[in-house]
């Protein structure tokens, strides 16, 4: 039998810096990367690496000469393990920093565009329980963690509610305390785990695709209204009906409390019907006076403090007289259309997502504004020269596109419209600044606001202010 060949491992490395989706970098005697999930910038550590590259290797701390000072101690009892919080090592202003400088870095690297200077990230006054929406995975073969593995102790309870281990999609972590959402969210999630357990209701098997509990939502609102949505896979009335009255009972504080019987292969629920089983069908968030309706399926940014931060960042850029027509693409429920249109003439706003539009015609209805109009259509192929002709000439585009960015159609039809002014919103900057390359003819960068949406993660939005160059 061949003898496996041994990782290269690494002694007394310097972690240098922070890379691409919260890994951390150092470098090997070769000169060559090496990406980290499990050390912070300035730690001097022994790696084990366990993936091997032309250009890179990837690897793990498993001993510590120096620990960084930008170091905090983790609050939560399944970092490490848990995906969802890879920063919570990292001191706050780290973060905010590292942050700051990726979003260079992309301009610069990617868009290759000349750049006025860049303000500050906005922080997060919050930095946990920040989160308005969470969703939970239930699992009946939970992740083991080492210690049981290694304890040799038969496991009998391996039930799970929570969330996905990174790149094992039919593993769940079963969590005990999350700090993304305010409470109740963490009491409702464990009476519906508790609750089941005690009663026998069985968790789905993803593999076999047999269970009765499925996924968990929870919405919260600014307004103080909670939404709670249970998918179940299997339909067996007496079993969810025992549930949902449970949790009506024991939280009377949920104002919508909603259920999906979802049978397909995977768990999304855009395509299925949701049952109100108790309260509303809907929450109602609030910002500026303005109220915004949301269903299970709606998009509503997740972290709503901050979302007010964009939005204002959004309008300001825009400096509005009162006489613009507006565009606002990607408009999803017509938040930020409804948000600036008591500043501007007109906002036209455009988006796929046909329960979106339901949605954002449903809030500019009940706000009184009548100076919005929302069309359906997919961004490429709707927003062309027709809609102009009838639409109008828009003052100002604004463009809050997904992470994929603007497709190279809608890039070009921006570029034959010609706007005064485009304030790009963005929550990914390596693809907003190959956008901004390619308008880079037309177009110069004037304004660079970072924000964080997402304290403890690597995630960062950003708005650019785009204007046209005065020689055309």
């Amino acid at each position: 039998m061949r003898k496996r060949k041994q990782k290269p491992f690494f002694e007394e490395i310097e972690v240098v810096d922070a890379g691409a989706k919260g890994k951390s970098i150092a470098k090997a005697p070769d000169g060559r990367v090496i990406f980290l999930s499990n050390a912070v910038p300035g730690d001097v550590v022994d790696v084990q690496t366990f993936k091997k590259r032309r250009a890179y290797f990837e690897g793990k701390a498993t001993f510590f000469h120096k620990l960084s000072e930008k170091r905090t101690e983790p609050i939560c009892e399944h970092f490490g393990v848990c995906g969802g919080c890879k920063w919570q090592h990292m001191a706050y202003e780290s973060q905010l920093s590292y942050k700051q400088k990726e979003v260079e870095s992309n301009l610069k690297r990617i868009g290759r565009v000349e750049l006025p200077e860049i303000s500050p990230i906005i922080g997060s006054k919050k930095q946990y329980f920040y989160r308005n929406k969470m969703e939970f995975s239930f699992s009946d073969n939970r992740w083991l963690t080492e210690e049981e593995i290694n304890s040799n102790i038969a496991i009998k309870d391996k039930n799970a509610l929570g969330f996905h281990i990174p790149g094992m999609w039919d593993k769940i972590l079963d969590i005990n305390k999350c700090h993304l959402q305010e409470d109740p969210s963490n009491a409702i999630r464990l009476a519906v785990r508790d609750f089941a357990i005690e009663n026998g209701l069985s968790f789905f098997n993803v593999k076999k695709q047999e269970g009765l509990l499925r996924t968990l939502m929870i919405r919260t609102a600014s307004t103080g209204e909670i939404m709670v949505l249970i998918q179940f896979y299997e339909n067996h009335k007496e079993h969810r009906e025992a549930l949902l009255n449970h949790l009506k009972k024991a939280f009377p504080e949920i104002t919508s409390l909603l259920y999906t019987i979802n049978q397909k292969q995977n768990d999304t629920i855009y395509d299925q019907e949701i049952v109100c089983f108790s309260g509303k069908d809907h929450i109602v968030e609030e910002m500026e006076r303005l109220q915004f309706k949301i269903n299970a399926k709606s998009f509503y940014q997740t972290n709503s403090a901050q979302a007010y931060e964009l939005y204002k960042i959004t309008r300001g850029f825009a400096n509005f007289t009162g006489n613009e027509l507006v565009y606002d693409l990607y408009t999803g429920t017509g938040t930020i259309a409804q948000f600036v249109a008591k500043s501007a003439k007109k906002v036209v706003g455009i988006e796929s997502v046909p329960e979106a539009i339901i949605d954002a015609k449903a809030n500019a209805k009940n706000n009184g504004i009548k100076n919005v109009d929302f069309f359906i259509g997919d961004m490429k192929t709707v927003f062309n020269e027709d809609f102009i002709k009838t639409n109008g000439q828009p003052d100002v585009v604004i463009t809050d596109p997904p992470r994929d960015g603007m497709h190279k159609d809608v890039v070009e039809q921006l570029l034959n419209v010609a706007p005064e002014k485009i304030v790009y919103v963005s929550c990914n900057s390596a693809t907003q600044a190959r956008d901004l390359s390619l308008m880079n003819e037309m177009y110069r960068v004037t304004k660079v606001q970072p924000v964080d949406m997402f304290p403890q993660t690597h995630h960062v939005e950003n708005v650019v202010l785009l204007e046209k160059r005065l020689n055309l």
